[in-house]
């Protein structure tokens, strides 16, 4: 069978399921922030984050081109990745839901070049931006980890449509 045909075989993939699948991954939740152009801090939550590599320290995250942040983020020259801890879910919540104040009641201090960093989170990464790829109806973001922190609290997760709690299974 040539490789066109195998191709003009395979089924057309429901958006919905595939995002229902994609949900069985479970992955860590992280609020991203970033200034303005007007300077004013902008917070979106995000899930779509990965390490790229540790030589040099590059993370990877993706954001809707839809998305009311996306011009904020895709103009910024750094940005901070807020590695959020399991008793902040209304955090998530509040950076996931469009037209809020996102920073009202919300402690944070401010990191390299005046990038907001939440107050209680698991871990930050304060990044400078690398480069910019289109990837269909999201933009990838590949950034340069500036400075680390790590508190001792364990991380918030997400799975399955919720929030999920994390536990050591295995010190290996």
């Amino acid at each position: 069978m040539k490789p066109d045909t195998i191709e003009a075989t395979l089924p057309v993939i429901d958006a919905t399921e595939l995002r229902r699948c994609l949900g069985t991954f479970v992955t860590g939740v992280t609020v991203m922030t970033a200034l303005g152009a007007d300077g004013q801090p902008e917070g979106i939550t995000a899930n779509s984050f990965s390490s790229l590599s540790l030589d040099p320290p590059l993370i990877v995250w993706s954001l809707r081109l839809q998305s009311r942040s996306f011009q904020t983020f895709k103009n910024a020259k750094r940005f901070a990745v807020n590695i959020l801890a399991q008793d902040q879910v209304s955090v998530s919540n509040r950076f996931a839901t469009s037209g809020v104040k996102n920073f009202a009641e919300v402690p944070h201090s401010l990191g390299l070049g005046g990038v907001p960093l939440i107050e209680g989170c698991a871990a930050y990464l304060e990044c400078s931006l690398e480069a910019t790829y289109p990837g269909g109806d999201h933009e990838l973001f590949v950034a340069r980890v500036e400075r680390i922190q790590m508190n001792d609290k364990k991380p918030l997760a997400y799975g399955n449509g919720g929030y999920l709690g994390v536990e050591v299974l295995d010190k290996g």
